[in-house]
């Protein structure tokens, strides 16, 4: 169990600290009105988010710590997700930029790599 754990350590850090840039790129796609790759990004976001909330919940089941709260994920998901049915592209674009990317930009990464 110990690799895996680390490698799931590693794999987390590793997304967490993509999160900003990819935030960065939805938002460009959706100013500039490339909807369609803005969305394809947004879907992609959102599976990536669903594995760092079961990455999350195994490393907590390992005793690690981690600065990740699921509650601020689910509420991100669904504000995107109303503001996508009132097809409202800036307030997506304002989410991904102004809350999103501040949030996981402010996620420690973790630095337990010796898992017992």
């Amino acid at each position: 169990m110990n690799s895996i754990v680390n490698d799931v350590i590693v794999s987390f850090n590793e997304y967490v600290g993509k999160v900003p840039d990819g935030c960065n790129y939805i938002e460009e796609r959706l100013r500039l009105d490339n909807v369609k790759e803005g969305l394809d990004a947004i879907k992609d976001f959102s599976e990536g988010m669903l594995w760092l909330v079961d990455a999350a919940e195994l490393l907590k089941q390992n005793e690690i710590n981690v600065e990740f709260d699921i509650k601020d994920i689910m509420e991100f998901l669904n504000e995107i997700n109303e503001a996508l049915m009132n097809e409202d592209m800036y307030l997506v674009a304002d989410l991904f930029i102004y809350e999103i990317k501040p949030y996981f930009e402010k996620i420690e990464p973790i630095k337990n790599l010796n898992v017992n």
